[in-house]
């Protein structure tokens, strides 16, 4: 399944997005419009502004607040992008150089608390207190789980479902804000609301799982980053757990050697130990429960083409190569 035709639907939509954000992205300081615009034309699935298009869409919203919206999610995306590859030292993103590589630390940080500060701008334009409560708390919770993330780098010993909160912490809540934002725009009720928010968590949990599957398994040339990336920031990803709770001593060390020490000259023997004890099958197991449980949080959801598409999005958070 392909992101391409899952988003016909809304390409009108998703034009208005672009437009807004290329004119918001204008800003008198050369610097910050050369990073902004690098990290914004590296493209990426764009999946976060089309949950906020869709959700609003399905629940009958006739405005035109939702391209605002939507163009405010990816900003407050990349800045979290922009931050991530100078924290992990990352110098592969969507298959070009990222931006810390290419522009330095100092320039990639500040370029993105300048796209958070015109997130805030731009959500205040909307004048919606209950639309910048969610987006607030949603940055807020986002930043504590990659304070959490940071901690947890090198530990071997994280249980499960401290993983699984990071993921939730750092990743699903924006696609959480996403849907939920379309969700108020449309005048859902609470009941439909909660349930499209839950949906998003769920579909931005199967996501991020996925991803940690990519990493071990993908082609670098469609994934756009090298392998073994999340091994040498000695990230502690469920395919990893998996490998050393049910793996042979032999590769429960080498994975334990490989997140402590942040070593991707352990690459091949972690790659043994995945395949051994069926890691990536797990993970993806996982995926496909929390795909689930997207589809069935949109029950009270009435039937459309848009609730179609956003069932699709579940199925293809999981399906993806890339």
């Amino acid at each position: 399944m392909q992101l391409d035709s899952l988003n016909t639907l809304i390409a009108p939509d998703m034009k208005a997005v672009d437009a807004v954000i290329r004119d918001r992205l204008h800003s008198d300081v050369v610097l910050v419009r050369q990073v902004a615009e690098y990290i914004i034309s590296a493209g990426g699935k764009r999946m976060r502004p089309a949950l906020v298009i869709l959700a609003a869409q399905a629940t009958g919203y006739q405005g035109s607040h939702h391209h605002e919206l939507a163009a405010v999610v990816e900003f407050i995306h990349t800045a979290t992008l922009l931050h991530d590859d100078v924290v992990d030292e990352s110098s592969l993103r969507r298959g070009r150089q990222t931006a810390n590589t290419l522009f330095g630390n100092a320039a990639s940080v500040l370029v993105g608390d300048f796209l958070y500060s015109r997130a805030f701008q731009m959500m205040v334009g909307v004048g919606s207190m209950r639309i910048m409560e969610v987006l607030a708390d949603a940055t807020n919770v986002i930043a504590e789980g990659e304070v959490l993330q940071l901690m947890n780098c090198n530990n071997a010993d994280i249980a499960t479902e401290n993983y699984l909160q990071v993921i939730r912490y750092k990743t699903a809540k924006l696609f959480e804000a996403a849907a939920r934002l379309g969700g108020i725009l449309g005048g859902a009720s609470a009941e439909l609301e909660d349930g499209l928010a839950r949906y998003g968590m769920h579909l931005g949990t199967a996501f991020q799982l996925i991803d940690d599957v990519l990493d071990y398994s993908g082609d670098e040339n469609e994934t756009g980053k090298h392998l073994g990336d999340d091994l040498a920031e000695g990230k502690p990803t469920l395919p990893l757990l998996h490998a050393m709770h049910h793996g042979t001593a032999e590769h429960s060390a080498a994975v334990r050697r490989a997140i402590e020490q942040g070593d991707r000259e352990e690459l091949p023997a972690v790659l043994t130990a995945i395949r051994s004890t069926g890691a990536l099958e797990e993970t993806r197991r996982y995926a496909e429960i929390e795909a689930q449980s997207a589809r069935d949080a949109l029950s009270s959801l009435p039937p459309s083409i848009y609730r179609d598409s956003l069932l699709q999005f579940a199925a293809f958070a999981v399906d993806r190569r890339h």
